[in-house]
């Protein structure tokens, strides 16, 4: 019976270790609300002056993973306000979580919530093209 419980137990632990090795698969459509704050302005937040002192705006974000090798995603990004298509980078960690990324101006943090949910914290310096400051965390879902 003991030798029975111990096979169990390895089978049970061999298995759950094999499913946390599972990359998650991130293509897709993802898309979400929330606020951001910005000094300055930028396409994704028209009407904003450089002079402007900083301002707390919602935006509806777009994200499209075009393609997916192992840990590497990529794809485009546009907002509500401005179809861009922006280019993205992604690199998940090892804890099939945590994502780091880039795009043209801008960073991303990335923490996988569920199969289909994710924390997306974005930046970008006033070393962007456009000469803005943006700081924003928010929920985006896949769409099915």
């Amino acid at each position: 019976m003991r030798y029975c419980t111990l096979v169990l137990a390895v089978v049970a632990a061999a298995t759950a270790a094999r499913a946390q090795d599972a990359i998650p698969d991130l293509k897709g459509t993802w898309s979400g609300k929330g606020k951001v704050i910005i000094f300055g302005g930028h396409a994704h937040h028209p009407g904003v002056s450089g002079d402007s002192p900083p301002t707390v705006r919602d935006i509806e974000m777009t994200l499209l993973v075009e393609g997916q090798d192992g840990r590497l995603a990529w794809g485009r990004s546009s907002s509500a306000n401005a179809d861009t298509k922006e280019p993205f980078a992604w690199a998940m960690s090892s804890d099939n979580k945590s994502i780091i990324g880039s795009d043209t101006d801008g960073s991303f943090r990335i923490t996988l919530l569920a199969p289909d949910r994710m924390e997306k914290c974005y930046t970008h310096n006033g070393l962007s093209p456009s000469k803005s400051i943006v700081a924003g965390c928010y929920l985006m879902e896949r769409r099915k």
